[in-house]
């Protein structure tokens, strides 16, 4: 392979997993950020500093759970200060990290903004002051998501929150409001619920969770109606006013009644949208679809040839995972390797209490697509593991093709779903058949055997359940 130039501008999951290979392949690379080191929004605002207080939130709740079953602690005491400068330490390590590996890859690291000139040259404002101009055979656009904001909604108070500021946990609340049931909100929700905030939830659709599996979200929408103070489904929120301390927030009702209450803080959780925004594509030949992504194909190349984009900024889902994989695609399709970014299963995962995860296709998505499919389900309330946890508040869900009994997707509702789900994955990718989990032997006792047991309930045979295949 020729010695090549590649430029890739953000520095998140995306795009530093894809300089970083291109490092590896004997690129030369230059790599553009707005932060000191690599980790963009997943590790400094989103995904790690979210799951560190999600831990903390865990702990809690099995302190709690734990007088259940003959031991009882006090109430905790929350060091909110030292609760902060542990999650802000979780970030510190791990960007650091990519600062020291991005240094060892000898890559060219600017801290900055970059836009497109032409479609040859960007030009770099660094956050000295400074700019230069930078030419290039190829970039990748790697830019990400911005939270999704409601004009409406956007009042200047300390008192409304979004998905960074709920982080930095200004307060413990004795109330708040989470605008949007998606998982974003019901993760922050969680933690300031364990912390002893009273939570509720404004969600405009008639579920929780809106497109993920109803077999796997009826456990945590029970479980979350007994912890949260309120769970307002088919509601939306009229209208916010700070009152100094407090935020009135109007409410229509799912029977159409409109209601005024008031909470301490309120987040907004509505969602994210790829960021473009001085980017200066206007002077490129990319192309950007009526949702604001850019348009790419199974390279993940842009209409124009020398540019390419993956992450948030090419599409759903919009998942840290899913970047990291489509960024190594751009760079093997660059070195000219002959590739596709074309996975049968790219795996979701809500960190809530009970987490939920899924792979494949849903049945909600076979009964869109009018695909023909089977279902086989395992209680977790009958899994030897899950009850010496004493958490049976879960399944293992399998979506089956009838013709030749493949995999076509995998639900788990339960503690641990975010680990459990990556065999579904393989077994997806791989076109493996029913029969071939069946028949894969899995520890005991563990919650993995709920997959394999899955399987069995296909056939009518499960060791642990009697349900006669019909």
């Amino acid at each position: 392979m020729e010695n090549k130039n590649i430029i890739v501008i953000g520095a998140g999951p995306g795009g530093y997993a894809a300089a970083f290979y291109a490092a590896d392949l004997g690129m030369e690379v230059t790599l553009i950020d707005k932060a000191a080191n690599p980790g963009g929004v997943c590790l400094y605002r989103g995904c790690i500093p979210s799951k560190a207080l999600l831990h903390v939130a865990k702990l809690i709740n099995e302190a709690e759970e734990a007088k259940n079953w003959g031991i009882e602690f006090s109430k905790p005491k929350i060091d909110l200060n030292k609760l902060r400068e542990w999650k802000n330490s979780v970030v510190a390590k791990l960007t650091g990290g990519l600062g020291i590996l991005s240094k060892q890859r000898k890559i060219n690291y600017i801290v900055g903004t970059a836009r497109f000139s032409n479609s040859t040259t960007i030009k770099v404002d660094k956050a000295d002051g400074s700019s230069l101009d930078l030419k290039f055979e190829k970039v990748i656009i790697a830019t990400g998501s911005v939270i999704t904001e409601i004009p409406a909604f956007n009042i200047n108070s300390k008192r409304v929150l979004n998905s960074t500021t709920a982080l930095d946990l200004p307060e413990i609340p004795k109330s708040l409001l989470v605008i949007g049931g998606g998982y974003i909100g019901l993760e922050l929700g969680s933690v300031y619920n364990s912390l002893g905030t009273k939570v509720s939830v404004v969600e405009m659709t008639p579920g929780l969770l809106p497109g993920a599996d109803r077999d796997l979200v009826a456990f945590l929408a029970k479980n979350i109606q007994k912890k949260f103070d309120k769970i307002m489904l088919s509601s939306k929120v009229l209208e916010l006013k700070d009152q100094g301390n407090s935020i009135s927030v109007k409410i229509q009702t799912a029977d159409g009644n409109i209601i005024d209450q008031s909470y301490d803080f309120v987040l907004m959780s509505i969602g994210r949208r790829p960021d473009t925004k001085g980017l200066g594509l206007d002077n490129t030949n990319v192309k950007v679809n009526q949702r604001g992504w850019i348009i790419v194909n199974e390279k993940m190349q842009t209409s124009d040839t020398n540019i390419y984009a993956i992450g948030d900024i090419s599409g759903e889902p919009m998942l840290a995972h899913k970047a990291s994989h489509e960024g190594r695609v751009a760079v093997d399709a660059i070195a000219g390797h002959k590739v596709a970014f074309e996975p049968k299963a790219i795996p979701a995962v809500v960190f809530t209490d009970p987490e939920i995860a899924w792979a494949g296709l849903t049945e909600i998505q076979a009964k869109e697509k009018n695909i023909k499919y089977e279902v086989a389900k395992f209680p977790w309330a009958a899994s030897g593991r899950a009850t010496t946890l004493d958490r049976s508040d879960g399944v293992t869900k399998l979506i089956i093709d009838p013709a030749d009994q493949r995999l076509l997707g995998l639900g788990i509702c339960g503690p641990g779903a975010g680990e459990l789900i990556a065999e579904g994955v393989l077994a997806i990718e791989m076109g493996a058949n029913i029969t071939d989990l069946k028949l894969t032997i899995h520890p005991h006792p563990t919650l993995s055997e709920t997959i394999m047991e899955s399987a069995e309930v296909f056939f009518g045979q499960s060791t642990h359940m009697y349900k006669p295949k019909k």
